[in-house]
């Protein structure tokens, strides 16, 4: 292992403005990536970055996934060249993004990789007391670039002119051990924002990974901030948990921290610390089913399973013990309509507020659950009679209902991968579908998409509400 020189250095894992890091530099014979592991369109632009006189570095994920020996789902690239010059070299391009503009380039199969200009470390240049995130986020060197990221094992970069990792933080031994550790500071890093601290939670659930001390009790200390972030960013962060065929580690990792019942507050009558109350198991037994499902998709059979059923399967053990679902006799005329009216304002009270749900999708939410009653009395044991059948919300409501039953301990079907495949497009369709996603991708896409989620309050910034209006 080697080390690159650099113009700064780092105090208890924070730069400081005047000293010197050196970063460490470990040599192919001292990890297990190799560049045939890499995406062949992701080598194509770190080819074409160096052949141009530009510095090109697979960063983030795809190194850690690299690493860990699993296939990365992303390979984003960040490089020296700034936006327009990246347009200029790839002409299947666009660039994206207000507050920080980041390119895409377009391969066949709608193929995308995201390359973004190195970031420069403008929080690290506060005083440590600012609220928010700062707001000159500027173009920056590679240390800085490491420096801003969230986790240590977050923060590498793989070059392929040497085929070396460069690491300034100490990502490497973070892999090594199993750690998940914040860069920096973890009260400031939590306090910019708090939605990092979800972010813990994912990777050390995906990875099976200890959260070091330092960044756990900073997480105690700061898990009530949380819901400082835009309803909109928190329904998204925890869509791709729900999506991520690890859903059931996620929300076994959270039921530790206070991270859990700072989301879902409504679950606390039915929560024992720990996880280990009859309504956690249930939805735990819920979300495993749904990891099975996601973990069998495949390219030849993708899956999607649409937000409105993961939140009514994520509300499922909740609503039947507070609505006493489905009850000993099927709710019926006045009383169906009454319970319905009852279990769609608590949702849209205690969940569509919260998570910003659209309210289409708490009315279908609210459809699936109440309907727990029907198809539990409707059954004879040998089917559902053709009434039921015909209903628009039967299919549905069936996948619900046998995941409830399998929560339950008293079902063993499930649901399967064919309930949630997509289905092939029709000749003549393709064109189409192809256009509705690139255009989507520029609006919805991850970190890279869609306009900044700015506060309506004054003071507030980057997606968070300031603390003194909140």
């Amino acid at each position: 292992m080697s080390s690159l020189p650099q113009e700064n250095k780092t105090t208890a894992g924070k730069p400081s403005p005047a000293a010197t890091v050196e970063a460490a530099i470990f040599p192919e014979s001292e990890h297990p990536i190799r560049e045939q592991q890499l995406d062949r369109e992701a080598l194509k632009v770190l080819y074409r970055l160096r052949d141009a006189g530009f510095k090109g570095y697979l960063v983030g994920g795809g190194v850690r996934d690299l690493f860990l020996g699993k296939k990365p789902k992303d390979f984003d690239i960040s490089t020296d060249a700034r936006p327009g010059q990246l347009r200029r070299l790839f002409r299947n391009s666009r660039t994206i993004g207000r507050r920080f503009r980041l390119v895409q380039v377009f391969f066949r199969g709608n193929k995308i990789i995201e390359v973004s200009t190195l970031r420069s470390r403008s929080e690290y240049e506060e005083d440590g007391e600012g609220e928010l995130l700062a707001s000159n986020n500027t173009f920056g060197t590679l240390e800085e670039d490491a420096f801003r990221r969230d986790l240590t094992i977050n923060s590498l970069f793989y070059e392929i002119e040497g085929r070396t990792v460069i690491d300034y933080v100490g990502g490497v031994e973070d892999l090594n051990r199993g750690i998940i550790r914040m860069v920096g500071d973890p009260d400031q890093r939590f306090s910019h924002d708090p939605a990092r601290m979800l972010r813990v939670v994912r990777h050390a659930a995906r990875t099976g990974f200890a959260v070091d001390a330092a960044t756990s009790e900073a997480l105690q200390r700061h898990s009530s901030e949380l819901m400082l972030c835009p309803p909109s960013r928190l329904r998204d962060e925890i869509l791709k948990d729900l999506r991520s065929g690890a859903s059931k580690l996620w929300a076994e990792q959270c039921m530790t921290t206070p991270l859990w019942l700072t989301l879902f507050p409504f679950y606390q009558d039915y929560f024992q610390a720990g996880g280990k109350d009859e309504t956690s198991l249930a939805l735990l037994r819920i979300l495993g089913e749904i990891d099975r499902v996601y973990q069998s998709s495949s390219e030849e059979q993708p899956v999607h399973i649409e937000e409105h059923f993961l939140f009514a399967a994520l509300l499922l053990p909740w609503a039947s013990a507070h609505f006493k679902l489905p009850g000993e006799e099927r709710l019926r005329g006045p009383q169906f309509h009454q319970c319905f009216a009852a279990l769609r304002e608590d949702i849209g009270e205690r969940f569509g507020v919260p998570f910003n749900i659209p309210r289409m999708a708490k009315e279908r939410i609210s459809t699936l659950l109440i309907n727990l009653s029907t198809l539990h009395h409707a059954g004879n044991g040998k089917g559902y009679p053709k009434w039921l059948k015909k209903k628009s919300y039967y299919q549905e409501c069936k996948r619900l209902y046998d995941l409830y039953q399998l929560s339950r301990g008293k079902g063993t079907a499930g649901i399967s991968v064919e309930d949630f495949a997509l289905p092939e497009p029709k000749q003549g369709e393709v064109e189409v579908i192809s256009a509705v996603q690139e255009a989507s991708s520029s609006s919805s896409r991850g970190r890279g998409g869609g306009n900044p989620a700015f506060s309506s309050h004054k003071g507030g910034i980057f997606g968070l509400r300031s603390r003194r209006h909140s």
